[in-house]
């Protein structure tokens, strides 16, 4: 894959998928913009791409707020001239809890970050790609989408309206070079580990092992790439043939 002449954009960039994708993206030659809520692990990021002669913009910031969407896609724009591809991978997904016990305010920020977040980084980056005809949006939803997870009713709810957004967006938008999907992960290996190839012996899938966070990268670049032009509206599971719980 060949990125050299690409603006990538990731959030949630500062550790697990986010952070591989950033890395791979630069290894392949993109500009690199990473947000993140995480300064330190951000900083921690561009230290390692630009330690590989890769191009890197960070910011801090909330995906669920509007206004700081805005105003980093606005300073991104200026410094690489465009967002040529956007991968929407932040989200929040730790609070495990009962329907009845799961309070409203909880559900209120799931929506904000994890489907606002998405609607926000979207709408800022899409009117460029349909002026140059060229866009590729990949977002990252997850297994619980599919199947729905009990005590993550709040989390599934969410992640199943990405799939659905990424179907009917790409319908929007399929005359216009941009292809929308969506990669739904199952079993992820623990964000905080250095190393992007690391797996762990899990049972929840029949490969009995984690994915790694660079295997998951490379699939988030391979839809970004001149390669699945024809390749729009799917959500594609990565989990290691997923158990269905």
């Amino acid at each position: 894959m060949e990125f050299s002449d690409r603006t990538v954009l990731v959030t949630g960039a500062a550790v697990g998928i986010g952070r591989a994708t950033a890395v791979k993206f630069a290894k392949e030659g993109a500009k690199v913009v990473a947000l993140d809520m995480n300064a330190n692990e951000l900083e921690n990021l561009k230290r390692e791409v630009e330690a590989a002669n890769g191009k890197i913009l960070v910011f801090v910031c909330d995906v669920s707020d509007e206004n700081a969407v805005n105003n980093v896609f606005a300073k991104a724009t200026s410094a690489f001239g465009s967002i040529d591809i956007l991968v929407n991978n932040a989200g929040i997904w730790r609070d495990r809890s009962y329907f009845l016990d799961t309070p409203t305010d909880m559900w209120t920020r799931y929506i904000n970050v994890n489907i606002m977040g998405t609607v926000h980084c979207t709408k800022a980056a899409l009117p460029s790609m349909i002026e140059r005809g060229f866009g590729r949006i990949i977002n990252v939803a997850s297994v619980a989408g599919v199947y729905g997870n009990a005590k993550m009713v709040h989390y599934s709810a969410t992640k199943g309206a990405i799939i659905s957004m990424t179907k009917a967006l790409a319908k929007e938008v399929a005359d216009k070079g941009i292809t929308v999907n969506a990669v739904s992960p199952g079993t992820v290996s623990p964000a905080e580990q250095a190393d992007y190839l690391y797996t762990q012996d899990n049972s929840m899938n029949y490969m009995g092992r984690t994915g790694s966070t660079m295997e998951n990268a490379d699939l988030i670049c391979f839809l970004a790439s001149d390669d699945t032009k024809y390749i729009s509206g799917q959500s594609i599971q990565i989990d290691g043939v997923r158990k269905k719980i």
